[in-house]
Order: structure tokens, then C-alpha cells, then sequence
């Protein structure tokens, strides 16, 4: 008997050693239970397994979006290239320098060795990865075309990622000008401002309407400032907590965006590429349309469009078309979403329709972080000068009305 391993690092050793044996073994399976190929390996490597709950120490570990898209992106790649699907994954293990990224896929390797498929593994970190993609995964394993579901999953991530950043970058620029407006504001109302004021009150004149609101802001900045400053933290984390946590005002919360003046064309763009692309995917999978919009509503983080999404696939369920729905709800469907979903369920195409759709809506959002530096940035500089202008005003009337006194 093989002399039992008792670290992890030894057992990934043994492994490792024993794929140098597996690769001379004529196979080129892809299948999720690919290291079944040299039957006296595997058992081999069972037995030395070490008796570790990975569960226990891993927790609930959390990926970013990068490591996610290289962790599928390479593993298609291996798969592809006839590698079996135990190799592969410690390939991609011992390319990976995060330590968090290592545990989990210690434990699906670990999970994967006792026979377990991949999509079965990956679920035991639903908030890792995500129903989405394990559904996409298991479809895969079931239908013998993984490699070609990854490489859909490795997109979809790819396009999600970019397509949030390019949306949280386009608000960088305008809360610059924000932040120093209020800066600005600030220094003149906490510094310079009451500097001026024993001038003023020495003066024994009636001030301006400007100069005393002004003065009151100040005076009401230095004694309760720090106070003010704290409620309004407070209440914006726990308005933040509400909203997080309450489903029923998220839901009310998230109704307001999609109906914002100017911002809310946008919030209905992004949410439509990405249950688009979701939703074509799924169907380019193999997943039926009544099963996929569920799994569609689940990676849909707005609530409204969620909820329109589980309606949708009742109504499907009871044999409406698709585009039947989507056109009964114009406010949050536009039109051209519904005349092409109706043309892609008439031609037998509807997959390829709701990936063009969702290219489309991602090229909507890209003009719109594009141009809104261009949209905001006067409306920013126009409140910007009439703040700073107000209060220079308020210091510049009095002034000039001692000016005006002075008897030469």
C-alpha cells in the first residue's frame, strides 16, 4: 500500500507526479470524469488523499471577475486541446497566485478526484461562481460540449466586466468636480470666511440677505459641522442598508432608476445587454427557453427586470411568445427589443437575435459614458460657479458698501 500523505502539499505532489504518468496514457477524453482514464492512477491518488474538509477552512471565498474569466478562459483552452479535465484544473491551480483562488480550486479538485462532475463541484460556491455559470457548465458536461459552454461563460464575464467598468468610470470625472466644489466651498466657509467676520461685526450696518445666510452656514459649519457631517454618514449607510437589505423598497429603489430623467435610458440599456446576452446564451446552450428565463431572472440584479422575467417565463409556461410579453411592457422593453425578438421566434433564430440585441444595448451604453463628461460637466461648472460666485458676493457687497461710506 502507498504510504499515506498527510499535508496538502505532498498530496498535490503526488498528483502532479502522477500526471506525468497519465499524460503517455492514450486518452483524450474531455468529459468531466476524464481522470477515470487510468483507473489504477485514480485510485491511487484517492487513496492518498489526504482527510482535509475543505469546506470547512475555505468558507465561502469570493473571486473577482478576473480570476473567474481566467479560470474559465483556461480551462476551455486545456479542454480543447484534449487535456483531461483532473489535469487540467491543477494546471490552472499552479498558474494562479492567489491565495483564495487555490482553496477553491483545491476543493474542486479535490471534489472532482471522488467523481464528482465540474458543475456539481462549482456549486458548492454558488456566490463564487454563480448559478448562471455552474447551469452553463452542467449543460456542457451533459451535452458533451463544455469547452465551447466555457468559451461562452469566458465572454459573457469578459463583456459584463468591461461593459461595469466602462459605466462606473464614465461617474469618475463628474464626482471630481463634486468633490471640489464642495473642497472649495469649505475652505471659504471654514477658513476665510470668518476671518472677515469681526469686520463685519464691527461695522454696526445692516448686512446684505447674501452675506447673512452666509454667515449663518458658517457659524452653523463651526459649531455643528463635525455633527452634521456624522448624521449624514450615518444616514447614508443606513439608507444604503435599507435599501440593500428591505426587498420591497430595492424594488421601488430600482424602479426609480429605470425611470430617471437622462440617467434612466441608460440603466435600462445596461440591464437589457446583459439579459440579452444571459438569455442567448442560454439558449445557444441548449437550455430551453422556459427554463433559461428563470436562470436569466437569477444573474439580473434589478428587481424590476427580475421580477418582469419571472412573469415572462409564466406567460411562456402558458404558451405566449416572448415578444407578445415584451410588447405589452413598452416602458421598460423598448420596441425594437420586442420586433426583434418576434422576427428571431419567427426564423427559429431567437439565440442569435438576443445576442445581437445585447451588442446593441452594450453599444448604447458605450456612447452614453462616452458623451456624459460632455452632458454633465457644464451643468457642473454652472453650479460650481454660482456657489463660489454666491459666496464672494457675500463677501465683496459688504465691503464695497463700506467703501461707498467713506467720506473722502
Amino acid at each position: 500500500m502507498a504510504k499515506k500523505v498527510t499535508t496538502v502539499g505532498a498530496y498535490l505532489k503526488r498528483v502532479i507526479d502522477l500526471r506525468s504518468s497519465t499524460r503517455s496514457a492514450p486518452t483524450h477524453t474531455t468529459h468531466t470524469h476524464a481522470h477515470t482514464s487510468h483507473p489504477r492512477a485514480a485510485a491511487l491518488a484517492v487513496s492518498s488523499m489526504p482527510a482535509i474538509n475543505w469546506s470547512y477552512s475555505i468558507g465561502t471565498p469570493k473571486l473577482s471577475i478576473k480570476e473567474q474569466t481566467f479560470f474559465v478562459k483556461r480551462l476551455a483552452f486545456l479542454i480543447k486541446a484534449n487535456v483531461p479535465i483532473l489535469e487540467g484544473l491543477h494546471m490552472v491551480s499552479e498558474q494562479s497566485s492567489s491565495r483564495s483562488y487555490k482553496k477553491v480550486l483545491g476543493s474542486v479538485i479535490s471534489d472532482v478526484t471522488n467523481g464528482t462532475s465540474l458543475a456539481k463541484s462549482l456549486g458548492r460556491f454558488p456566490a463564487t461562481f454563480g448559478e448562471f455559470g455552474i447551469n452553463i457548465i452542467k449543460v456542457g458536461e451533459s451535452s458533451g460540449t463544455l469547452s465551447q459552454n466555457l468559451e461562452y461563460l469566458a465572454d459573457e464575464l469578459r463583456k459584463s466586466h468591461v461593459l461595469r467598468k466602462k459605466l462606473m468610470g464614465a461617474f469618475v470625472y463628474p464626482a471630481v468636480i463634486v468633490v471640489a466644489t464642495l473642497g472649495i466651498t469649505a475652505f471659504l466657509m471654514l477658513y476665510l470666511f470668518p476671518k472677515i467676520m469681526p469686520v463685519f461685526a464691527s461695522m454696526h450696518m445692516e448686512l446684505p440677505l447674501t452675506t447673512r445666510i452666509v454667515i449663518w452656514v458658517s457659524t452653523f459649519l463651526q459649531n455643528w459641522g463635525l455633527t452634521f457631517s456624522v448624521v449624514v454618514v450615518l444616514s447614508a449607510i443606513a439608507l444604503t442598508m435599507v435599501i440593500t437589505r428591505v426587498r420591497s423598497i430595492r424594488f421601488w429603489f430600482h424602479r426609480f432608476l429605470t425611470r430617471m430623467p437622462m440617467f434612466g435610458s441608460v440603466v435600462r440599456a445596461y440591464n437589457l445587454a446583459g439579459i440579452s446576452r444571459t438569455l442567448g446564451l442560454l439558449l445557444k446552450s441548449g437550455i430551453t427557453l422556459s427554463e433559461a428565463l428563470p436562470l436569466t431572472a437569477d444573474t439580473t440584479k434589478n428587481l424590476v427586470y427580475q421580477h418582469e422575467l419571472r412573469v415572462m417565463a409564466h406567460a411562456v409556461n402558458r404558451g405566449e411568445r416572448v415578444s407578445t410579453y415584451l410588447a405589452k411592457r413598452r416602458k421598460i422593453f423598448p420596441d425594437v427589443m420586442s420586433q426583434m425578438v418576434a422576427v428571431g421566434e419567427k426564423t427559429g433564430n431567437l439565440s442569435n437575435t438576443l445576442v445581437y440585441l445585447s451588442e446593441l444595448y452594450d453599444a448604447e451604453v458605450d456612447d452614453f459614458t462616452k458623451n456624459l463628461s460632455a452632458l454633465i460637466e457644464p451643468a457642473l461648472m454652472v453650479v460650481m460657479g454660482l456657489l463660489v460666485g454666491f459666496i464672494a458676493v457675500s463677501i465683496i457687497t459688504p465691503i464695497y458698501g463700506i467703501t461707498q461710506n467713506i467720506n473722502p
